[in-house]
């Protein structure tokens, strides 16, 4: 017998939340957000190894992360510009799963190749944890990990497809979760293929 995989209190996953019309017009949308606040190459601080994801933000705040650290900041490190605006349709998936949590400030864009990852990690770089972490997979379907708060527990994988949406409250909030390996060649939204995710989030307290 299969062992069911065990997540943390507060994780949910909402499968295909997006049509395939939907994630269309996504990424047309997302298209013209990098187009004024282009994709960059984050490093690691202090030892500055580039990351294998490219990034961007959209809303009033951008996460970013370079030698001197990880932080949020409403400029492009490399434009100097603002960021744009948060399509409407992500500030509705908001209102829709987290009805009663503060408007996101920020939407972090990570496009993956093929080749990239992402390492178990946790989302605390906000002053506010009470609202959740809610993210979209746009394009090739993902193997997505994710375990409980502290480092070196279990964990547990699931595949994401183009147009899930998965949710981080409540006790999973803070959880280590990361992107194992991503699947080439498992949709066709994106025309040269990879993946996007973004990633809402809630930085400041009320």
């Amino acid at each position: 017998m299969t062992k069911r995989p065990s997540f943390p209190d507060g994780f949910q996953v909402l499968p295909e939340y997006f049509n395939r019309e939907q994630q269309s017009a996504l990424v047309t949308q997302l298209r013209d957000i990098l187009v004024k606040a282009p994709l960059f190459q984050p490093v690691m601080p202090k030892t500055g190894k580039a990351f294998s994801v490219r990034m961007s933000n959209c809303g009033p705040l951008g996460w970013v992360s370079d030698i001197k650290g990880y932080r949020y900041q409403p400029l492009h490190p490399t434009t100097g510009e603002a960021w744009p605006d948060m399509p409407n349709i992500l500030l509705e998936l908001w209102k829709d799963v987290a009805p009663d949590a503060p408007a996101p400030e920020a939407c972090l864009i990570n496009f993956y190749q093929t080749t990239a990852k992402m390492g178990l990690h946790q989302d605390k770089d906000e002053d506010m944890f009470e609202a959740p972490v809610i993210s979209v997979s746009l394009g090739d379907t993902a193997t997505f990990r994710v375990g409980n708060t502290t480092r070196g527990g279990p964990t547990s994988s699931l595949r994401l497809t183009s147009g899930d949406v998965v949710v981080l409250a409540g006790e999973s909030r803070l959880a280590y979760h990361g992107i194992d390996r991503v699947l080439p060649g498992t949709s066709t939204l994106l025309k040269n293929g990879g993946r996007i995710n973004l990633t809402l989030r809630r930085v400041t307290s009320d």
